[in-house]
């Protein structure tokens, strides 16, 4: 599968994500910059956590409106997957391909820091491949703003269509606010759009994806993206 991992300026795990899908999992991978207006051909778009633009404004806010995202957009509204990882995630918020918004962090500080992560949907095309016997994740974090809020109509929508597709959680599965880092609305820490082709997650796979990272949890996430594209071929 051919990947495409967009650079905006401040990102900082653009290369993390190349380095995961190109050496560890053998993707084909190509580095686009946001100021491009056209994507190459490419069977998923991954937008990476890092600072875009500095975060100014809000996270994301001004990323949205780099060249690259109108092709980005037009990828997606096709059914190309794409998937936003942290700043990816605040970014497909304010470019309107998911739902909902980001608010900085209820304590109002960064956090950086392992986290449980119950899979809420196992049938989605980025969690398929998670052993069925597997229902907690670790995985980092690393984040401002990362606490999602939406109104309790597209909540609603989100739960009953299984659009939450991860929510923070004790290691032992159990969903409550001990358990939230950032004050996430149903502590909701990843979600899809309603056509099941845009994901956002605010924890980072590519930083959990072999064992010298100390966890391989990640993994499971591009092995089901790239499971679901191969059988689409």
């Amino acid at each position: 599968m051919r990947w495409a991992v967009v650079t905006f300026p401040g990102s900082n795990c653009d290369q993390d994500c190349v380095d995961q899908l190109g050496r560890v999992l053998n993707q084909d991978v190509v580095s686009v910059w946001h100021g491009d207006s056209e994507l190459p051909e490419v069977d998923c778009v991954l937008l990476p956590g890092g600072f875009s633009y500095g975060d100014y404004l809000r996270a994301g806010s001004i990323a949205r409106f780099s060249p690259i995202m109108k092709a980005v957009t037009a990828f997606a509204n096709k059914g190309g997957f794409v998937l936003g990882i942290c700043n990816g995630f605040q970014i497909l918020l304010e470019a309107g391909l998911l739902p909902g918004a980001m608010q900085r962090n209820i304590g109002l500080s960064f956090i950086c820091e392992s986290v449980s992560l119950k899979v809420e949907n196992k049938s989605s095309a980025l969690t398929c491949q998670v052993p069925s016997d597997t229902q907690v994740l670790e995985i980092p974090i690393a984040h401002m703003e990362g606490n999602y809020t939406a109104d309790e109509e597209t909540l609603k929508a989100l739960n009953e269509n299984g659009q939450v597709l991860f929510r923070y959680c004790t290691e032992q599965g159990n969903v409550n606010d001990a358990a939230n880092p950032n004050g996430s609305a149903g502590n909701i820490a990843g979600i899809s759009n309603a056509n099941g082709n845009v994901f956002g997650m605010m924890p980072h796979p590519e930083r959990a994806s072999e064992n010298i990272l100390g966890g391989t949890d990640g993994a499971y996430l591009f092995q089901s993206l790239i499971a679901t594209m191969e059988g689409q071929r």
